[in-house]
């Protein structure tokens, strides 16, 4: 099985002029999670967009290194530029679920989930079997089969998110980026966003996902960078970069943190107002 490291080194990334990520590095490898947290306007986005590709760096290097997931496999594979690779050439490697998103109108769930597979098609050739496949396990795996029939225009937020998330998981890639993919999901559906993260991670593939709830973060990452104001603040294990210090520091509120002792994950919990608000009870009801 072949898989993929892209890594972004002293990344520096601006809008109209003005810098907001300021020398950041992240190295996706392959079968762990890295998720990105911070608060809103830290950069978590922007970075994932300029290692995707989809922003311009002001300064930095976006390399890409195919190597294998088999362990008696040796890899000469050396870092190249992504940059010097075609799109089709990096998009058959790396995926990416943006946070925006069209909605497309007059098509199937079915139809949309194929766009994944453009990069591995000619110009004119029409499905391969192995094109096919590949579609059928992303609709199995974001729970879609069901619904690959129906127009797109009968779908509501979450289902359209899920909609996408299969695009992407059809490109078959050894690198997939998440830009806050739980975002708009009911419960059920963020749970089974999360489990199929780590089971693609299981599988081999680098996975690379911007969450805003922290103990999501926790949950799911090997590694966890957090940012704030366009410099990475802390990254590594969950356990050494969600603690109360960082966090209370960069979200400027109280925050406590513990491990779970059955799970050894990390717990989140703020020290906002209302959670020291009283319950109020219900009044009791007059039976005269």
């Amino acid at each position: 099985m072949k898989a993929s490291t892209l890594c972004g080194s002293e990344l520096r990334l601006g809008y109209r002029g003005t810098e907001v990520v300021h020398g950041a590095s992240l190295t996706l490898r392959p079968g762990r999670v890295t998720a990105l947290v911070g608060p809103n306007g830290s950069g978590k986005s922007t970075l994932l967009r300029a290692i995707a590709r989809l922003h311009d760096t002001n300064s930095g290097d976006v390399t890409l290194t195919a190597s294998s997931t088999e362990p008696s496999a040796v890899s000469n594979a050396q870092p190249r530029r992504a940059s010097t690779l075609s799109a089709k050439e990096f998009a058959r490697e790396v995926a990416m679920l943006s946070q925006s998103r069209p909605h497309p109108s007059g098509l199937s769930v079915r139809d949309i989930v194929t766009y994944g597979r453009h990069p591995h098609r000619g110009r004119f050739s029409g499905l391969s079997d192995r094109d096919r496949e590949a579609v059928d396990t992303a609709l199995e795996l974001t729970g879609l089969a069901q619904m690959a029939d129906r127009s797109a225009d009968q779908l509501s937020g979450g289902e359209l998110q899920r909609v996408w998330l299969g695009t992407a998981l059809a490109q078959d890639t050894g690198v997939l980026l998440l830009d806050e993919p739980t975002n708009h999901l009911d419960l059920k559906h963020q749970m089974d966003t999360l489990d199929l993260i780590c089971d693609l991670a299981a599988r081999g593939t680098a996975i690379g996902v911007v969450l805003h709830d922290l103990d999501q973060a926790a949950g799911v990452a090997d590694e966890v960078v957090l940012l704030a104001g366009g410099n990475v603040l802390a990254a590594g294990a969950p356990e050494d970069v969600l603690t109360g210090e960082h966090l209370s520091a960069v979200y400027g509120l109280p925050i406590d943190t513990t491990v779970d002792e059955e799970t050894k994950r990390v717990r989140v919990f703020p020290r906002a107002r209302h959670r020291q608000r009283p319950r109020r009870l219900e009044p009791e009801v007059c039976t005269a």
